[in-house]
């Protein structure tokens, strides 16, 4: 299991519905991307910053390992900004107002990206994924959404076994052996990921798979009080967000 699904699978709004989660995490993104980057994207980081450490209880350095590496690819578009190629200044050249740029455009993403793990982080796929068809999802998408799911974990457990055996006959200790070893994970792998397909059709055949999978999907309800307050939190920021702007400007 990835640490972020065990971390959604033990978080303290486990037991609520996606839609609750849904409004409040999917409304900080929008809000981030929507808003202006100072003070709104900054606002909506902190908070969703709060929520996840806080009533969510996501432990910091699970959040830390996650949010790294979304972080990292907003680092690298920030960067981009910050030259211009081609014009009077050469063929690379600092942008003009290139710093500004950038930090506003890291501010919304890093802002954005917190939104969603906010909603990564208490909501488990296995609660998602069944409810989509109710949602008018086709019925076969989500079954293959709900079977790749299934066999990334095992893909993942088998890579991890083969490279623990592969360390363990010393088959790191050169560079040369190194990339043999590469090779055979790879090749493992692919031969490993077949295998365990054709097994899971034939157990799916044995037990009369009609073209859905029907899974048991634990109880929720939609609490009204936490998405009005969600809104309520949504609106807030949003408020907040053009009252400060306007003081600052």
């Amino acid at each position: 299991m990835l640490p972020i699904d065990a971390a959604a699978h033990s978080s303290r709004w486990r037991r609520r519905h996606p839609v609750d989660k849904a409004v409040l995490g999917l409304g900080l993104t929008v809000l981030a991307v929507s808003l202006p980057p100072w003070p709104g994207a900054a606002l909506v980081l902190v908070t969703a910053l709060a929520l996840l450490l806080g009533p969510a209880g996501v432990p910091a350095g699970r959040l830390w390992r996650a949010y790294r590496v979304p972080l990292g690819f907003c680092v690298t578009g920030a960067l981009t900004l910050l030259v211009r190629v081609g014009g009077p200044g050469g063929f690379v050249s600092p942008a003009e107002d290139g710093p500004l740029r950038a930090g506003e455009l890291l501010l919304r993403t890093s802002a954005a990206s917190l939104g969603v793990l906010l909603f990564a982080f208490t909501t488990p796929m296995s609660d998602l994924l069944p409810r989509l068809v109710r949602a008018g999802v086709p019925a076969p998408l989500v079954d293959v959404a709900l079977v790749t799911y299934r066999m990334s974990f095992l893909l993942l457990d088998s890579v991890r076994r083969v490279h623990r055996a592969q360390a363990a006959r010393l088959g790191h200790t050169t560079r040369a052996a190194a990339w043999r070893s590469l090779g055979g994970l790879g090749a493992t792998a692919f031969v490993r990921s077949f295998d365990r397909a054709a097994r899971l059709q034939t157990g799916l055949a044995g037990r009369g798979y009609d073209g859905a999978l029907r899974v048991l999907v634990p109880e929720a309800r939609v609490s009204a009080r936490f998405t009005a307050a969600s809104g309520a939190l949504l609106a807030a920021l949003a408020a907040l967000t053009f009252v400060l702007e306007r003081s600052l400007s």
